[in-house]
């Protein structure tokens, strides 16, 4: 039963193992070959996915989990992962050596996140964090004859190792005072209390928030985020954006709801000042931005707020609210860096000026980026609007019984405000300014399959949200919240 529960971690694994091994005693000379059969087999594991069942036991003595919640984050990854490879195959001819190295550390970092999905202790928290984080180290800074790749990966080096100090220095301020590493047992023990936890139990939850704080880039442990996005190479950004954040947000939701919601009331107003914080942060910081994949960085704190809204709402709304987004967000953002690869291989710049005149050079890249910008920025019919929606409901429902929540929806309102005049930006440059190179851009078949999927995907969720919404609901019944 234990294999049962993690042989979707063994598969990527095995794959990324023999991915090494073909290229290093079978050579194949085209490396986008490898990239686009890596995702195949990842498409073929993500549709495999759905026919597993969750559980609600627990597995490696209580260390590990396999439930709806699990479930729907390890699908989350895997389709991440798929679409990443896609886009890694396409850039594939700009790494200067290593594609196949490249692919598998993609994978090997994927099982680091399907571990996070099921995390039930502190202790596999610490471990599984670790392999992803270390594995973003390397591929941040992959391009090494680049500057801005190098620096991407010195910065988040740094400052990653700091978070992780802090991890498990939290860890060990909580397992010094409750005597237990393990969720279940933790909330247990809290329920028991008959008087406040100690004031070093205190201490070690802030500290481990601190470090879940870095990888959900949350203010104020966002400032890695705007130059990890620029320079490192454009699939790494994906799935920093994409792979990176649900497994954060995965991560937070399990410590909070599962480990420490007796005491949410030391948690709850910090959350919603963060929530306020990260979203002026992100949306304000966004407005100058003439990178768009810093634009992007800006906005990947942003969106980071608004999914804080539903955490700090601690309601059962406001987590399928969080859950619907993370899935609608996933299509949004692997849609943008679709788009972005394919321009960039063309153009050489990713740079905004770069994407001008991108509605006419290709009309399906141009199309799928502006998809992308008005689905961020929330406009119906798109997916980002119904996600929005559910998070402002659920703040509003919390509002009923707490003032401050009115507080924190009119600050969401108004970042959403602030950001159309970036999105809307992009788009203007994509359709209403001349491009000065009119060469039309070519477009793979794997990529355009990939678009097609994204913008259904978008457009498709915006008008029928119930099979999202139903299994969001399902994970975050995981919970028990009301």
């Amino acid at each position: 039963m234990n294999l049962y529960a993690i042989h979707l971690e063994c598969l990527l694994v095995a794959w990324g193992i023999i991915i090494l091994l073909v290229d290093a005693f079978v050579p194949i000379k085209n490396p986008r070959t490898i990239g686009y059969m890596a995702a195949s087999f990842v498409a073929v594991a993500l549709v495999y996915s759905f026919t597993l069942l969750p559980t609600d036991d627990t597995f490696f003595h209580g260390m590990y989990r396999f439930d709806a919640f699990a479930l729907y984050f390890k699908r989350l990854s895997l389709l991440a992962l798929t679409m990443v490879l896609v886009m890694a195959a396409e850039f594939s001819k700009r790494l200067e050596t290593g594609a196949a190295e490249f692919y598998a550390l993609l994978m090997f970092c994927a099982t680091g996140m399907l571990l996070l999905a099921s995390v039930n202790d502190f202790i596999l928290l610490f471990v599984a964090l670790e392999l992803v984080t270390i594995t973003f180290y390397v591929l941040a800074s992959y391009r090494r004859r680049q500057v801005p790749s190098l620096e991407a990966g010195t910065k988040y080096l740094i400052l990653g190792a700091l978070s992780s100090g802090f991890t498990l220095y939290g860890i060990a301020f909580v397992f010094g005072t409750m005597g237990t590493t393990n969720l279940d047992k933790l909330s247990s023990r809290l329920a028991a209390l008959s008087a406040p936890p100690p004031a070093a139990f205190t201490l070690g939850m802030l500290l481990i928030l601190t470090g879940l704080g870095f990888k959900v880039a949350s203010v104020p442990f966002q400032i890695w985020v705007p130059d990890v996005y620029q320079g490192a190479p454009t699939p790494v950004t994906a799935f920093l954006a994409v792979g990176s954040k649900a497994a954060g947000f995965a991560l937070l939701l399990r410590v909070l709801f599962a480990g420490l919601l007796p005491v949410q009331g030391t948690w709850t107003m910090l959350l919603l000042v963060l929530a306020v914080a990260t979203l002026l942060y992100g949306n304000l910081g966004a407005i100058p931005q003439r990178n768009i994949k810093r634009l992007l960085g800006y906005s990947s704190i942003g969106h980071a707020g608004y999914m804080l809204m539903g955490i700090a709402a601690v309601n059962a709304l406001g987590v399928g609210a969080v859950l619907f987004y993370l899935g609608q967000y996933a299509f949004t953002v692997l849609c943008a860096f679709l788009a972005i690869v394919a321009t960039t291989n063309a153009t050489g710049s990713d740079e905004i000026p770069s994407f001008s005149g991108l509605g006419k050079r290709s009309p399906i890249l141009g199309l799928a980026l502006f998809l992308s910008m008005m689905s961020l920025a929330g406009l119906p019919p798109l997916s980002g609007f119904f996600g929005k929606f559910q998070l402002f409901a659920a703040v509003i429902d919390r509002a009923q019984t707490d003032w401050h929540y009115y507080v924190l929806a009119g600050v969401g309102a108004a970042a959403v405000v602030i950001s159309l005049y970036f999105y809307l930006g992009v788009g203007r440059a994509i359709y209403l300014q001349e491009a000065d190179d009119p060469v039309p851009i070519p477009v793979s078949k794997p990529l355009r399959g990939a678009l097609y999927v994204c913008m259904a995907a978008m457009i498709g969720l915006g008008i029928f949200q119930r099979p999202l919404v139903d299994a969001a609901i399902k994970a975050a019944n995981v919970f028990g919240l009301r």
